[in-house]
């Protein structure tokens, strides 16, 4: 089982969503992605995102402005 980092730190929409996609795309079922970011709407649409595509959301944490979200294929 693989962990998969996506660093979207100072990205604005859309692109951590579509950094998310293409790593999840990569990932292999039972990865972990974890997407790192700063913009605000992103970790709304990140976490709609995985529930649309059928896939578990772990955790979503906020370190000051950042926020990190884990997902599991």
């Amino acid at each position: 089982m693989a962990e998969i980092k996506v660093d979207c730190i100072g990205e604005t929409c859309p692109v951590p969503l579509v950094e998310t996609r293409k790593a999840l795309r990569k990932a292999e079922p039972g990865d972990i992605v974890e997407v790192i970011g700063t913009h605000p709407s992103s970790k709304k649409e990140i976490p709609m995102a995985v529930k649309a595509l059928g896939l578990e959301l772990l955790e979503v944490t906020d370190e000051g402005d950042t926020w990190r979200i884990r997902i599991r294929k």
